[in-house]
């Protein structure tokens, strides 16, 4: 899934390439700056698959990470180009996710 916004998709276009997904690319305005994590969540629940790629922007991407981890008030600091794993049970009305990791560019080396 992904912003509607340019480099949003230019970013899920590329992720697609590579995981051989570019057919199932999904832009969605839940993900634009109007966007907020409760509407991400209700789109993620409709898909009823098991992995979802996202592509977005800050802050939305935060507040979303906070918010699948079931704590709206952490704070995460996603940096351009930060890659995130969560797992979530997309069966209740409010996510309860695990973190597994987080990658940032510099510890990518780029």
């Amino acid at each position: 899934m992904t912003s509607p916004l340019k480099r949003a998709v230019e970013t899920a276009e590329i992720a697609a390439s590579i995981l051989h997904g570019a057919d199932d690319l999904i832009r969605t305005n839940a993900l634009g700056p109007s966007g907020t994590p409760e509407r991400v969540w209700k789109e993620i629940r409709a898909r009823k698959t098991d992995e979802i790629l996202i592509a977005g922007h800050e802050p939305l991407l935060s507040t979303l990470v906070a918010f699948l981890l079931g704590c709206d008030t952490l704070v995460v600091r996603m940096k351009k180009g930060a890659l995130v794993s969560v797992d979530v049970e997309a069966e209740g009305t409010q996510p309860h996710g695990i973190l597994n990791w987080m990658l940032i560019s510099k510890l990518a080396g780029q």
